[in-house]
């Protein structure tokens, strides 16, 4: 069945979080709802739609920013009660706008995540849990990573409350009382929970309530069913089509099918509706793509009765409703079109708008030119918020950098003091300079301008690091806005910045062992760990000891790392991951003046291991370049006889295929020296363990690759 939504924007607010906007219940069966939303600036708006105007229901004073939003009430009653959150607190309003309950948590951190159930309250920081009934503290624990967001089951099938952590490390923690009751592997990092098949708050008939929906931070859905000792995965959507990471779920009857449809809301601003058809699994039914990252998605009736629609906010705060009313009318030539009432009164009221805000902006200019020349005026820098995300992609082992800021763009400056190389990204319209830069005094090895065309607010850019080589990448971003001001962030690429954490690893694999002792303590080797390796958070776990797993996003290979007080073990199949980090550490070790006995077990057989995995990749570069090296000179060839038909059906193949072999030879620039790199750094690393240094047969190493053939390299590297 086809989908058709129409666009209709609602209003603005401030700069919004995640999950920050709601629909209060209907009080008829298809009456319109209200719809409450808060922003950074501390301000809870909640209003209604009355011929096609936005009117407020209340408005509350600016206060501090607003992380949360969720709807609450006494079990089995509407829920109908604002709660929201700021810092440590906790506050409550009427749907009147009347404030009945202030909470302060007595958190260290800010709360980041929040559900309301009944009498319960469940807050949590960034890496602690808090469980209150009627403001009384109940439950507390302590996660093993950032929580980011979480939700609650309570229905007839379990006997108590199942809190569910989505955490950053993949996992999702099901609780019980204060300890864990067991942890749910999911494929990507979760952002966002929600119940599914919920109505208001009051699980429907149709689930058993146990089924929770969530979206990961590189763009994957799940469905996953919850018992009381384990858990059942339903159904995963993987992102074939890398679009951005999922910041909102919903799960509402849209198509009116009777089977509640999945709403999503993403980073990169795409809003989906999935249906049920006749599968259990859900396929897309509608799409449509906003200009800014969709914070908060919600399903119900909120612009004319009887017509549903989505709701979504966006991170500048514009709150836009996708509807099932159709918005325009089509005419053939010679038609004539009446408008109706309501539509004629709509548009004077926006020519009405429209002339009182060129009135203010002349009014603004006037002010500024005179406060501009007067001698007493104080110049203020004008503040602006970014939203930022630097995640490793695992598809293309590259790095995205997502900035959002809540004016347009004006340009951005990139700087980085490591070899980097910038890739190509399709949505990207600015247009990017390189400046030289003098890479050997300064450490500088990269400034890139990108200009931005008008009114781009969202910018992507994708970079790809070389392992071995860490430091800091800069973004300088200066929006339009006078007087011109410009705000730094920085991204540090750390030493083993292409690894990506993993819940196991194949251990049948030729290891190479690394091991360390001596007086350090655990905080002190989790700070190594942290400092050379994504992904691991940087509170030091709880326990004696802990493992991570990793694997390298670009070759596949793998690693693990085990420590506690006093030593640290590591293991990899790829020798120059070890020589890495007996470089990074021991260096970090002699800072802090702590002695360190480094000892190896290198295993020769994982050398030629690590060149059988990266032969596939090297072997499908060097046949790509070769076929774009011939491009240019069978064009010509054609251009000469006048048509191809002479050209062996290789040939033909290439000719017919160019505009494809060039756009994904331009997307992987410098891929092949970076296979040639890697190749390099495995022969001498190999040595180096062995106290031999080979760097003078480097140069016999790349004649091999330049003719390359798998056995003949093997056979060199066991030869020299």
């Amino acid at each position: 069945m086809e989908l058709h939504l129409n666009r209709v924007d609602y209003m603005q607010v401030g700069v919004t979080s995640q999950k920050t906007m709601r629909l209060l219940p209907a009080l008829g069966k298809k009456a319109t709802q209200k719809v409450a939303i808060a922003d950074h600036d501390g301000v809870i708006t909640c209003f209604g739609m009355k011929k096609g105007e936005a009117v407020p229901v209340f408005k509350t004073l600016p206060a501090q920013k607003i992380s949360r939003l969720d709807l609450g009430g006494a079990a089995g009653t509407p829920q109908e009660k604002i709660f929201v959150c700021s810092g440590s607190e906790v506050r409550a309003f009427t749907k009147k706008g009347k404030q009945f309950l202030t909470f302060e948590a007595n958190l260290t951190e800010s709360i980041n995540a929040m559900h309301v159930a009944g009498s319960d309250l469940f807050v949590c920081a960034s890496y602690i849990y808090n469980h209150y009934c009627d403001c009384k503290d109940q439950n507390y624990y302590l996660s093993g990573d950032k929580i980011n967001d979480i939700t609650c089951l309570s229905t007839k099938n379990l006997s108590r409350p199942v809190p569910v952590l989505a955490c950053q490390d993949r996992v999702l923690r099901v609780l019980q009382g204060s300890e864990l009751a067991y942890d749910i592997e999911v494929p990507g990092p979760p952002t966002v929970l929600e119940l599914y098949n919920k109505d208001g708050g009051i699980v429907t008939h149709s689930s058993t309530g146990e089924e929770i929906l969530y979206g990961t931070a590189d763009g994957k859905i799940g469905l996953v069913q919850i018992n009381e000792a384990s858990a059942v995965s339903k159904w995963e959507i993987d992102n074939e089509k890398k679009k951005g990471g999922v910041l909102c779920i919903e799960s509402y009857d849209i198509v009116g099918d009777g089977v509640s449809d999945i709403l999503v809301g993403r980073d990169d601003g795409t809003v989906e509706v999935y249906g049920f058809d006749s599968s259990s699994e859900p396929t897309l039914q509608f799409e449509h793509v906003l200009s800014e990252s969709v914070t908060s998605i919600q399903g119900g009736c909120v612009g004319k009765e009887s017509y549903d629609e989505v709701l979504t906010a966006t991170y500048t705060g514009w709150v836009t409703g996708l509807t099932t009313e159709t918005q325009k009318a089509e005419a053939g030539p010679g038609d004539e079109v009446k408008m109706s009432k309501e539509t004629q009164s709509k548009v004077a009221a926006l020519r009405a708008e429209l002339d009182q805000l060129q009135v203010k902006v002349l009014q603004g200019r006037e002010k500024y030119q005179q406060t501009s020349q007067s001698s007493v005026a104080v110049s203020a820098v004008p503040v602006f918020s970014v939203n930022d995300k630097f995640t490793l992609c695992q598809d293309d082992a590259s790095y995205s950098l997502t900035l959002e800021v809540q004016t347009a763009i004006d340009n951005l400056l990139l700087q980085s003091d490591v070899p980097i190389d910038l890739l190509d990204v399709d949505k990207n319209s600015a247009v990017v300079s390189f400046s030289e830069c003098d890479s050997e005094p300064n450490g500088n090895f990269l400034l890139a301008t990108y200009r931005c065309q008008a009114n781009t607010t969202r910018l992507e850019l994708k970079v790809r690091s070389i392992e071995g080589q860490y430091g800091t990448l800069q973004a300088y971003i200066t929006p339009r806005l006078q007087p011109k001001t410009c705000q730094v962030r920085q991204y540090q690429i750390k030493p083993l910045s292409l690894h990506q954490r993993t819940h196991s690893i194949d251990q049948d694999r030729p290891m190479n062992r690394l091991s360390l002792v001596g007086q350090c303590s655990f905080a002190e080797i989790h700070s190594w760990v942290v400092f050379c390796l994504p992904e691991v958070p940087e509170k030091t776990p709880a326990g004696e000891s802990i493992t991570f797993y990793f694997h390298n996003t670009f070759l596949g290979t793998q690693l693990e790392a085990t420590y506690s007080k006093g030593e640290g073990h590591f293991k990899s199949d790829n020798i120059s991951t070890i020589s890495i980090l007996s470089d990074v550490i021991s260096k970090e070790a002699t800072k802090r003046k702590i002695n360190l006995n480094i000892s190896y077990d290198i295993n020769d057989e994982s050398v030629s291991y690590t060149l059988k995995m990266i032969h596939p990749k090297l072997e499908s570069q060097l046949f790509l370049a070769k076929k774009v090296q011939l491009i240019d000179a069978l064009k010509e060839l054609q251009v000469h006889e006048g048509n191809a038909d002479f050209l062996i059906p290789e040939y033909r193949s290439i000719l017919d295929e160019s505009a494809d072999l060039l756009e994904e030879y331009k997307k992987q620039p410098a891929h092949l020296e970076r296979l040639y790199g890697m190749i390099t750094d495995l022969f001498i690393d190999k040595f180096k363990f062995k106290g031999q240094n080979v760097k003078t047969k480097v140069s016999s190493l790349l004649q091999i690759l330049d003719n390359y053939d798998l056995i003949s390299l093997l056979d060199f590297f066991n030869e020299a």
